[in-house]
């Protein structure tokens, strides 16, 4: 297909041979008014400038920032021709990716020797009979299977998390380490700032891959089975009592073959006597 300049062109040397102007457009197909426009000058160069000033100045600003900043620098522009001439100078805002823990701060599941080397946390969700939220913070030690803590609210952010933890530590001083999921609740500002000002390692999970935290996935297996399936929760009080019952229930009544038929406060004992000795029967990577 002949473009309109080409075409423009064409007109002319025909009308330069001798024909006449009429003649030249019908016989190019041409209209009289398309060969006698002249392009307007471009006006989009000094706004085009002053956009890509201004991103390149500021730039985490979008289109919509660029449009402000130009209004308040008393120039009267659309909005729309803004973001077209934004987007015709590719200046558009990248998202920055989440920041990831490198591979080599991955550390393999392995059993501790000693109680409070590394805990486990994750998350448990349930719901009351009106239907809200129950979101089960739950702690245990990787070396005596023991719960730590279960606590129950219906929201919990970082900053409440750190809390539960200095009040685990009064009673139970604290770990090393602890090994978690890449929630945001264990990512976050607030607990980075807890596990340095504290000397305490953070272990993350490879994203996806949930059987590298399976101690806390195994007892959140046992917790909904054996607490949350059984039980209609009226309210978050009634569910505290119930879940701090099973706790206390789960660490001191409840044998574990992997820790040689003994309840985990029985085996957190047996460390403390026998600090090399696992039980007999008992594996040195069980769930």
């Amino acid at each position: 297909m002949v473009s309109a300049p080409a075409r423009r062109e064409l007109v002319r040397h025909m009308i330069g041979c001798g024909l006449s102007e009429r003649r030249s457009l019908r016989i190019t197909g041409m209209s009289a008014s398309a060969y006698r426009y002249e392009p307007a000058a471009d006006c989009n160069g000094a706004p085009k400038e002053k956009i890509m000033a201004l991103a390149q100045r500021h730039r985490r600003y979008g289109a919509g920032m660029i449009y402000l900043k130009l209004r308040q620098a008393g120039e009267v522009v659309n909005h729309k021709r803004v973001e077209r001439l934004y987007a015709q100078a590719g200046l558009q805002v990248r998202k920055r990716k989440r920041k990831k823990i490198p591979l080599a701060d991955r550390h393999p599941l392995q059993r501790p020797m000693a109680a409070n080397q590394v805990w486990s946390m994750d998350f448990v969700f349930d719901r009351t009979t009106e239907g809200r939220s129950i979101k089960n913070l739950t702690v245990i030690d990787d070396a005596t299977h023991e719960a730590v803590a279960i606590v129950a609210e219906r929201a919990m952010g970082g900053n409440q998390v750190v809390r539960i933890l200095d009040q685990i530590a009064a009673t139970r001083g604290l770990p090393k380490a602890i090994r978690t999921d890449n929630g945001k609740e264990f990512c976050g500002r607030a607990m980075l700032n807890w596990a340095h000002a504290r000397g305490v390692q953070l272990f993350l999970i490879e994203p996806g891959k949930p059987n590298q935290n399976a101690y806390i996935e195994s007892f959140n297996g046992r917790f909904r089975e054996e607490c949350l399936n059984e039980h209609w929760f009226t309210s978050l009080a009634h569910a505290r009592v119930i879940v701090e019952a099973w706790r206390r229930e789960y660490n001191e009544e409840r044998p574990k073959k992997s820790l040689g038929g003994l309840t985990p406060a029985a085996y957190a004992k047996h460390l403390i006597q026998n600090p090399l000795n696992y039980p007999p029967d008992s594996k040195a990577q069980c769930y």
